[in-house]
């Protein structure tokens, strides 16, 4: 038996669509871009996920915490999917220069710029919503904070695949934001508050990946770690877990840095 043909023109999807359109307007815009997200998400689909994101966020209302989580994952894996093809191409051209193919170096160069683009074109637009709308429209300290890191995340990504005077531009960018975002956060948030520890990781691994200077990468990351150590037990079950696996990985990464620098000396 042949099983019935789905596609653009089969009459089930002309259906589909008709009830989509007639009911379009029985869902607040907002709502419905999010949900649809939240669908994007679930087929890991991350480019629409982030399109509907976005879009949720230029309605005007502030994002709810989950909606702030849904930006996050649809742009972290937007560009992070990216970022990690961009490092295989890297290595790609370099066994090609090593080789001395000049064809295949000239092709893998011209895909590596490519990526490049593209990682360029969705950081720019996450940093377009985060500096005309989010930053400024964030009513709590944790938001803001969250905000901040992510501005600082995304002119990071831009400066790893930067040259010159635009990696220099970036890393100034990076800087601010991270320093913006870790003024705020001491000022008005708990040690162990998950927001603030993983601002303090990302601010270290930005110091000791871009910038090269791991002694303060070790400096921002372990101050923040032993803040939290001496407070984790006053804190909510909730925020303590939260808390638990950020400093996890700042553990993780201040044992690979110091043994590093031990194995130089």
């Amino acid at each position: 038996k042949r099983l019935p043909r789905w596609g653009p023109g089969c009459a089930a999807c002309r259906l589909a669509s008709a009830l989509v359109e007639a009911m379009v307007d029985e869902i607040p815009k907002r709502e419905r871009e999010v949900f649809l997200a939240q669908l994007a998400e679930q087929a890991e689909r991350y480019d629409e996920m982030a399109e509907h994101m976005k879009a949720a966020v230029m309605s005007g209302e502030e994002p709810t915490a989950a909606e702030r989580h849904f930006l996050a994952v649809a742009y972290k894996n937007a560009v992070g999917e990216r970022r990690a093809s961009w490092t295989t191409v890297c290595a790609v051209e370099a066994e090609q220069a090593e080789a001395g193919d000049d064809l295949k170096l000239a092709y893998a160069r011209k895909y590596r710029m490519q990526i490049e683009h593209e990682i360029k074109t969705k950081c720019q637009t996450i940093l377009s919503l985060l500096t005309d709308i989010l930053i400024d429209g964030a009513s709590t300290a944790e938001a803001k904070v969250d905000f901040y890191k992510a501005k600082g995340d995304y002119h990071r990504y831009i400066a790893v695949i930067s040259d010159d005077r635009e990696k220099t531009d970036q890393c100034k960018e990076a800087l601010k934001a991270y320093e913006e975002g870790t003024t705020i956060a001491e000022n008005s948030l708990p040690v162990t508050n998950p927001c603030r520890l993983g601002l303090a990781l990302n601010h270290s691994v930005f110091y000791y990946e871009v910038m090269k200077n791991p002694t303060d990468a070790v400096r921002i990351g372990r101050k923040a770690f032993e803040d939290a150590v001496r407070e984790i037990d006053s804190s909510g079950d909730e925020s303590a877990q939260g808390a638990a696996l950020v400093m996890q990985l700042m553990r993780d990464n201040l044992t690979m840095w110091t043994s590093a620098a031990a194995e130089e000396h």
